[in-house]
């Protein structure tokens, strides 16, 4: 009995690295992303086999059944932030946990609804919550746990929803034929309890160096300065522009500047020594951070709106929100746009499968991609969205079967390259950095999921006026090439931001060095995956 319950505590208690660990338990975390991947996203996006059926049972037109999907995504997406504040507060497992509760309550409540108004509520408020209290906190840990595997990992575990378009659709199909949609959603209520358990395997991780407590925290993707002379916040990312403890090493070694410095850094550093001291029992509250725990540290606080004041957040959220509007239109309408070029049902069918397959192929090679180094991510994620718009566009004027499957899959192969890694570049130090990423994406998915709510209806008004699905694919169009320049200005945004702050922080100190001040901070100041060993000069786009 006494063993049990050792290795109980086991279970629950947090994994403690000197440093992110790129594997360990992250490979089971990997594994329960996937499944999380298939019963939320893969559920969404096979809800369509059930429109007919709920059509006719309730005697409801094609767009106030296709309303709940949509609610139940602006749901998911809107309370993204109450996500970030439960997790912070309570720790990803029991989020992710009740999450599952939550989906598993609504997905077989639907199955007893009377009413499509029910519905709206069922499927729509109570599933929508449970599935962003359930996806968002474990995409955020596994972050956690890899850095340089960081986007292969996460791309081949987001393939989950994939396999539930190819494996669960047609499985989910057949069995609506033999026993009835409502009992089929009771199947997939009671398969959706294994989010729980999935939650569950979600342990905590702290990374506590080995290094002297002088030593600024290091990881191959992420950069952060720790409290000075010069900066008042504690933790922060590598865009604050100020000198880390480690150039102030540097300078104390090399015996520059006035005595008055030497003492100030002195007197810093020692301070700091004190305080790491005094936090040497972080928690699992606070996971990357060897800072003060959180239910120690009253100023903390549970979700962090200072990310909007992040010029190169805010673009990147203006990408978000008008890339959305470009996600919906093929899934929703390439079989009817293939059957209004004059192909039969059964061929058009092909043209959404096809897109499937072809998006697992682009996640896993983004994951690949992005993997390799030297690389700026985000250029790559750039050059993807940019494709997409003609992509969309070419939909409008192909007429036969393979041009049409031709564009399907070119735009599966780009989505998924997309949607793989959208979420995860917040982590690179060129959005917003690993060590604000959980507040950043609770705002950014919430931002989100205004494009979610009104892109669907949105194309369904333009087909009904113009008569036409191309339309709507124009539109998707046009929402894509907006996000695509918002992208653009990420990087500059962050440059910019940098350069500024380097210049304030000259002009207030004029006694220091301007030529040693420009030693401290390279020119290309964000660079990304900014590992100082791992990513030479050279690497420098």
């Amino acid at each position: 009995m006494t063993g049990f319950i050792s290795a109980l505590k086991g279970c629950t208690r947090p994994n403690v690295y000197a440093e992110v660990p790129d594997g360990g338990w992250g490979w089971v975390v990997a594994g329960a992303f996937f499944f999380v991947e298939v019963f939320t996203y893969g559920i969404i996006k096979i809800f369509g086999i059930f429109l007919q059926d709920l059509m006719t049972c309730f005697g409801e037109t094609n767009s106030r059944v296709s309303w709940a999907v949509s609610i139940c995504v602006f749901v998911m997406a809107f309370t993204a932030p109450l996500s970030t504040v439960m997790s912070n507060r309570f720790g990803y497992r029991p989020v992710v946990m009740l999450g599952g509760l939550l989906i598993t309550t609504g997905t077989i409540t639907t199955a007893l609804t009377q009413s499509i108004t029910e519905m709206y509520i069922t499927m729509g408020i109570v599933a929508g919550l449970g599935y962003c209290l359930t996806f968002l906190p474990t995409v955020t840990i596994l972050s956690q746990y890899f850095s340089k595997r960081r986007s292969l990992v996460t791309s081949i575990a987001s393939t989950g929803e994939c396999f539930a378009l190819l494996a669960l659709a047609p499985a989910l199909n057949a069995l609506k034929a033999q026993i009835g949609w409502r009992y089929c959603l009771v199947v997939i209520g009671v398969l959706q309890t294994s989010i729980i358990i999935c939650g569950a395997l979600l342990k905590p991780i702290i990374i506590q160096p080995n290094e002297g407590p002088a030593s600024p925290l290091k990881e191959p993707d992420s950069k952060y300065d720790l409290e000075n002379e010069f900066t008042r916040t504690s933790v922060n990312s590598v865009d604050s522009g100020v000198q880390s403890v480690s150039s102030s090493q540097t300078n104390l070694s090399e015996g520059q500047g006035s005595t008055e410095q030497d003492s100030a850094e002195k007197t810093a550093l020692k301070q700091n020594k004190e305080r790491e001291a005094s936090e040497e029992e972080p928690t699992a509250l606070t996971p990357l951070k060897p800072d003060l725990p959180k239910e120690e540290a009253p100023g903390v606080k549970l979700l962090d709106f200072s990310v909007l004041r992040d010029p190169s957040f805010n673009c990147y959220a203006l990408f978000g929100l008008f890339a959305t509007l470009g996600f919906f239109a093929p899934q929703l309408y390439v079989i009817e746009l293939s059957i209004s070029r004059g192909l039969s049902r059964d061929s058009a069918t092909y043209t959404l499968s096809a897109m499937a397959v072809a998006e697992i192929i682009g996640r896993l090679s983004m994951g690949w991609i992005l993997n390799r180094r030297p690389i700026r991510k985000i250029y790559i994620l750039l050059i993807c969205t940019l494709l997409l718009c003609p992509v969309l566009v070419v939909f409008t004027f192909v007429t036969e079967f393979w041009g049409l499957m031709t564009c399907s899959c070119l735009y599966g192969f780009l989505l998924g390259t997309v949607a793989s890694s959208h979420i995860p570049m917040l982590a690179e130090d060129d959005v917003i950095g690993i060590q604000r990423m959980p507040s950043a994406v609770g705002v950014y998915v919430c931002i989100q999921s205004f494009a979610g709510l009104a892109g669907p209806p949105l194309g369904g008004f333009l087909v009904d006026v113009t008569k036409n699905y191309g339309s709507a694919f124009y539109s998707c169009a046009a929402g894509m090439g907006v996000g695509t320049l918002f992208l653009g200005l990420v990087r500059p945004a962050k440059t910019g931001l940098c350069l500024w702050k380097k210049r304030t922080s000259e002009g207030q100190k004029p006694h220091r060095d301007s030529s040693k001040g420009s030693e401290d901070i390279p020119i290309d100041f964000v660079e990304v995956d900014a590992d100082i060993d791992d990513c030479p000069a050279n690497s420098k786009p």
